[in-house]
């Protein structure tokens, strides 16, 4: 193990122990999904495999998302003189057709940009909301806990879409290229056609047809029940007049007319449906500018998206919780592993307890106090584990009154990373929660089930109330983490994400600290194996380093899992006026500059 990190440090060999490590780690797809299986809560998209990836260099600008066709709009773009907002759209709009599993349309997501001439951090809230009549008992039948694999495929789970008045929102403020030109990339390929890609052909193999709706199911599979061959040209002519639509009317014809009233049909026509959701409330919503949260860590500042995303916010405890410690400079080496592992512990259980939509729940602002950290701090015991942390009490908060948080995240999610020709810099993660989300169409992209991710119970065992419980209107928590981190200059070093649902945040912090700490490059940050724990067992993704760690894991106290992490981190590094980009092995995008 400590010979390949060795070579995974030094450029000129790194390239070579990623092909060593693919052929370690590819596995077939029935293994992978059964160990997926085991898991609870499982993976949100199940592991297709490894393709080793070289860092990709640029110097004017440079574009990374989960697919290449998808990457290549946004270059285009970029090459066009559009901005980081116009690529980001282009992207966007072509992955909701070659990656449905993941984002689109009818879901939501969260946007952090950096405006370079004006040095403003602007972050973008389109998180999707519950219906305005929706009550807390949203999860029950005949008065049970629906069970959470039925909630996710029904109709009670689709959130209103935010996604589409986000990115109107952001092309407002830093659009530079007509609304209408960003559109085109996606058009095409709706009318044309695109190749199944062979990720996409094997999560609808695992996820079968019975999962869809009837109008999903034609769409997704043939007639006799298979999923369309990798390869096969698959066109999507409803998603083409959707297209026009907006790419005519703006994000207004979202949120009215036809399409919006195909949605709620959808919605109101699918198993358990609650027939809550209404044109009002598709009419009714609104993307958000929120605040930024950003923490200082060692020489440089971390920036991103605030409630009702909990991912900066947790990042930035787990960031300061660490900082007086020394990680040492060997990637994954076991001490530092429990250190982050104790400290992600201690983050993950204030977390649940108190973070959630901050327009319902005061979100108590000590959570990053010096004096709540340090307190917090002192329970690390750097050599043995606590095996599980208990919630603190930030300053401020009264006894009581926050109760205990049961909610499961799974989330089909892609994040997108770019860096355009003046400087600016954009992170945007979109979702539709799990794969292929409620499995419901709608004017031909598939409905989210983001609802899920709300607490099923209103109130734990003492009667107390549950910060992320259900309520109209209400967004749901996310672990969605669209990252910014600044030099001691105040210039853009990292811009990165990732899906994972609330893996997100081991994630995007493994990435932090490996470039920050362990000194990484771009592809080796990205390629190095996930590991950290979510305030239960010490996970880490399987691989021929595995046992090693888990040993060493096992002397410190840790109860430890091994499973599939399917990360799709997606990063991109300023420095020596160059750009590094890199995408994600463990999925199929690429990234792209000039």
């Amino acid at each position: 193990m400590r010979r390949w990190f060795t070579e995974l440090k030094c450029p000129t060999l790194a390239l070579r122990a990623l092909l060593v490590l693919g052929i370690a780690v590819l596995a077939p797809l029935g293994a992978s999904a059964q160990v997926a299986s085991q898991l609870s809560p499982g993976p949100p998209e199940a592991a297709t495999g490894w393709r080793a990836k070289p860092t990709v260099r640029a110097v004017k600008y440079m574009a990374v998302a989960a697919h290449p066709l998808a990457t290549r709009a946004a270059l285009g773009m970029l090459r066009r003189g559009g901005s980081a907002v116009d690529a980001a759209i282009a992207a966007q709009l072509v992955l909701n057709l070659v990656e449905p599993q993941s984002s689109g349309l009818g879901g939501g997501g969260f946007l952090v940009h950096w405006d370079a001439k004006a040095n403003m951090l602007t972050t973008y809230d389109g998180r999707e909301t519950a219906p305005m009549a929706a009550t807390a008992d949203r999860f029950l039948l005949n008065g049970r806990r629906m069970e959470v694999r039925a909630a996710m495929k029904s109709a009670r789970s689709v959130g209103v879409p935010g996604l589409a008045r986000l990115l109107a929102l952001a092309h407002a403020e830093y659009g530079k290229l007509p609304w209408a030109e960003l559109f085109q990339p996606a058009i095409e390929l709706a009318q044309d056609g695109f190749p199944v890609g062979a990720r996409l052909h094997k999560l609808l193999r695992v996820a079968r047809g019975s999962a869809f709706s009837q109008r999903a199911r034609a769409y997704f599979y043939d007639e006799f029940g298979d999923p369309w061959p990798v390869g096969h040209l698959r066109k999507n002519p409803a998603f083409a007049k959707t297209l026009g639509t907006l790419a005519s009317h703006s994000a207004q014809a979202f949120y009215s007319g036809a399409i919006a009233e195909d949605v709620v049909a959808a919605v109101n026509a699918g198993p358990e449906s609650l027939n809550d959701m209404t044109l009002g409330d598709l009419g009714s919503y609104r993307a958000r500018v929120r605040p930024p949260v950003c923490a200082p860590y060692r020489a440089y500042k971390v920036c991103g998206m605030g409630p009702p995303s909990s991912g900066a916010l947790t990042l930035a405890m787990v960031l300061q919780l660490l900082e007086p410690f020394d990680l040492g400079a060997e990637p994954l080496n076991p001490q530092a592993v429990h250190l982050i592992s104790e400290a992600q512990k201690l983050s993950y259980a204030d977390r649940r307890r108190y973070m959630a939509d901050s327009d319902f729940v005061p979100v108590p602002k000590g959570l990053l106090e010096k004096s709540y950290l340090t307190s917090r701090r002192s329970l690390i015991d750097t050599s043995t584990t606590m095996r599980y942390a208990e919630p603190g009490r930030p300053p401020g908060v009264r006894h009581g009154a926050f109760g205990r948080d049961g909610s499961i995240e799974s989330s089909g999610t892609t994040h997108i990373s770019i860096v355009d020709s003046a400087g600016n810099a954009l992170a945007m993660t979109t979702t539709i929660e799990s794969a292929f989300g409620s499995g419901l169409m709608a004017a031909g992209f598939l409905l989210n089930n983001e609802l899920t991710d709300f607490a099923f119970a209103s109130a734990d065992a003492k009667g107390r109330p549950v910060a992320n419980r259900v309520q109209g209107s209400k967004r749901p928590r996310s672990s969605m983490s669209p990252t910014i981190v600044f030099d001691e200059t105040g210039g853009v070093r990292m811009v990165l994400g990732s899906p994972g649902g609330s893996r997100i945040i081991l994630y995007v912090l493994k990435a932090l600290i490996a470039h920050l700490d362990w000194g990484l490059d771009a592809q080796g940050m990205v390629s190095l194996p996930a590991f950290g724990s979510r305030n239960g067992p010490f996970e880490i993704e399987q691989g021929p380093w595995a046992s090693e760690l888990a040993q060493e894991m096992r002397a410190r106290g840790h109860s430890v899992r091994i499973s599939p992490m399917t990360s799709g981190l997606h990063v991109i590094i300023a420095r020596g006026g160059a750009l590094e980009g890199a995408a994600d092995p463990r999925r199929e995008g690429i990234a792209l500059g000039d």
